[in-house]
């Protein structure tokens, strides 16, 4: 029988914890993606493609000798799983390893493998996979910083008045010849559904169809600045506003956000099969 998910209200965010020196997997808290996809209009299999992309930068265990290893996670949970992972439990998790023996990098990156894909597909009868990889300290010189590709959104000076996602805010231009354009912002800031703490992001818009009007566009995602809902949650419903609103062709919105705990979650949805985008950090991050 699938074991039935426990509620918000028990996950480690927002709590005082104590944190685990030794490997322990039921740290993992799963939380199902179905009810904020209900909110937002998605009820069976969803318009959209994807992954959160999250990593990991305070990784370490012990080798055979005693002596600490670390590495950087990148984590990639595809959108299709039923839960996402709460970043508190994640860290609480990854810290669990610090005091433990591995053999080596092989064996982390198969428990984490085997974790991750228990809880992000936690309840169901059908399992599916996260993604794992690894980067040791003699390839950190070789990691990558790149903003966003696409035009800038912030360039236009406009007023904004508004602070909760108010998606009447999206139109397009009717009549004029379809495009298809990148659009990119740095203003993006929700908070966190239990705590209320800031969460800062750049987005990325990639868009064909009747042109999308830009300032509108760019008010919109400044209303999520007193939303409170997850990363994963904030980029879905940025993605359904968009899609059933302007009925694009094609659509993706890709957002990167700082990391909080030594995490940093990065989801993107597509509405067409695609490439996942390379899991490169910006600036802030």
């Amino acid at each position: 029988m699938s074991q039935m998910l426990k509620p918000l209200s028990q996950a480690p965010l927002g709590k005082t914890s104590s944190y685990a020196d030794q490997y322990d997997a039921s740290l993992l808290f799963p939380i199902a993606r179905h009810d904020k996809r209900i909110e937002i209009g998605v009820s069976g299999t969803p318009p959209f493609f994807g992954a959160d992309m999250w990593t990991a930068f305070e990784v370490s265990w012990l080798n055979e000798r005693g002596k600490p290893q670390l590495a950087i996670a990148h984590i990639t949970v595809p959108c299709e799983s039923p839960n996402i992972i709460e970043s508190k439990s994640l860290k609480l998790y990854l810290n669990s390893f610090n005091h433990t023996v591995f053999t080596d990098i092989a064996a982390v990156m198969a428990i984490l493998r085997q974790d991750l894909s228990a809880a992000a597909w936690h309840g169901v009868a059908s399992q599916g996979a996260v993604g794992v990889r690894m980067v040791m300290p003699n390839a950190f010189d070789a990691q990558s910083i790149h903003e966003l590709d696409g035009l800038s959104l912030d360039r236009l000076d406009i007023d904004c008045t508004r602070y909760t996602p108010a998606p009447d805010l999206l139109s397009t231009t009717t009549g004029e010849v379809p495009v298809s354009e990148v659009l990119v912002s740095h203003l993006l800031k929700s908070n966190c559904l239990v705590t209320g703490q800031p969460d800062w992001g750049s987005v990325q818009i990639s868009y064909s169809g009747q042109p999308l009007n830009q300032e509108g566009l760019l008010q919109y995602l400044v209303s999520y600045r007193n939303h409170n809902e997850f990363h994963e949650q904030c980029v879905e419903r940025i993605f359904m506003d968009i899609w059933t609103r302007c009925k694009p062709t094609r659509l993706s919105v890709y957002a990167r956000y700082t990391r909080r705990g030594g995490l940093d979650i990065n989801p993107y949805r597509t509405s067409h099969p695609a490439a996942l985008p390379a899991n490169i950090r910006t600036a802030r991050q």
